[in-house]
């Protein structure tokens, strides 16, 4: 423990959305901080902060903003010296940083698969024809079409409890949830199903906790330093510069993961159509260092594939 580490009097402010999911990442953050420098509780403080896309539940996220309706305001409080620090869901994060920020320092991953969740079937084979599948993503939406084309998909936002509830009140017969959150939280019992990715890959950074924090500040990065998986970041840079080269946004369906063997990453990427006519994928192996290179080059390839007009006709 150093001169300058967090002390009850000066808490490390954890800044963060207030879901239960969030808080459990934030919680764990703190707790692998306490580990990493003989650190008590009390050296740290959670800053819950409101962010647009939990106050806003009743629209499409692309009908108010897309992904950084989760991470403006908490950005804003970083710059503005209001918290210490930032932790996210890797999946909700633009591929670029605000001016002043910096995000290098990732959790061990979790689980990134999606989770099937329905109350009385087994997978989504096994629905009805004409049943109803609730989800708020874009991704899913458009690979639950690309694969049963004959199912209804309506939107479903919410956290984990309140879209659980939903599928309770009839509203649909089954929605999609991430595995990771439902480990992080304890309701790893409530999946129908993990689905596999060679059936359904999941969206970009799935699964991931990442840190953000002031690039000026020598003190948060060298506390964060300790914490950092690098596995985990290796394959969030492929993941992250594929998304990048696609531009995409809550308003494109990608999916991605990427997986190490010893020094050998894998890359594999999907692109579709908003309403799943379309598919385009990709698989690349390559050194794991490379990642960010096998990332573009897998991006700028899908696209020449696709065309100008793969996401607008």
């Amino acid at each position: 423990m150093t001169d300058d580490a967090p002390t009850p009097d000066a808490p490390l402010r954890i800044g963060t959305r207030g879901s239960p999911l969030a808080l459990a990442q934030a919680h764990e953050t703190r707790d692998r901080l306490m580990a990493a420098h003989g650190l008590p509780e009390a050296a740290f403080e959670i800053v819950v902060i409101k962010v647009t896309g939990d106050r806003v539940q009743d629209r499409a996220l692309r009908e108010i903003g897309g992904k950084g309706l989760f991470t403006r305001e908490i950005e804003e409080a970083l710059i503005a010296g209001e918290i210490d620090l930032a932790v996210h869901s890797m999946k909700d994060m633009p591929t670029l940083q605000p001016e002043g920020l910096i995000l290098d320092t990732y959790l061990p991953r979790e689980d990134p698969r999606d989770a099937f969740v329905t109350l009385g079937h087994g997978g989504l084979a096994d629905l009805p024809r004409g049943a109803v599948v609730g989800t708020s993503s874009l991704r899913r939406r458009a690979q639950v079409m690309a694969r049963r084309p004959d199912l209804y998909v309506v939107e479903f936002r919410g956290n984990v409890q309140t879209r659980l509830q939903k599928l309770r009140d009839g509203v649909a017969q089954a929605t999609f949830l991430a595995m990771a959150g439902l480990n992080r939280l304890g309701y790893a019992d409530v999946a129908q199903s993990p689905v596999a990715p060679e059936d359904m890959l999941p969206a970009i950074a799935q699964g991931a906790i990442g840190i953000e924090r002031r690039t000026s500040d020598d003190r948060v990065a060298a506390l964060l330093a300790r914490i950092h998986h690098r596995a985990t970041g290796l394959r969030l840079a492929a993941e992250r510069a594929l998304l990048e080269g696609l531009d995409g946004s809550c308003e494109t369906p990608i999916a991605g993961l990427a997986e190490l063997t010893g020094d050998s990453l894998r890359l594999r990427g999907e692109i579709l159509s908003e309403d799943g006519a379309r598919v385009l994928s990709d698989d690349v192996t390559g050194p794991a260092t490379d990642g960010p290179e096998i990332g573009r080059a897998m991006a700028a390839q899908l696209l020449e594939r696709a065309g100008p007009d793969f996401w607008t006709d």
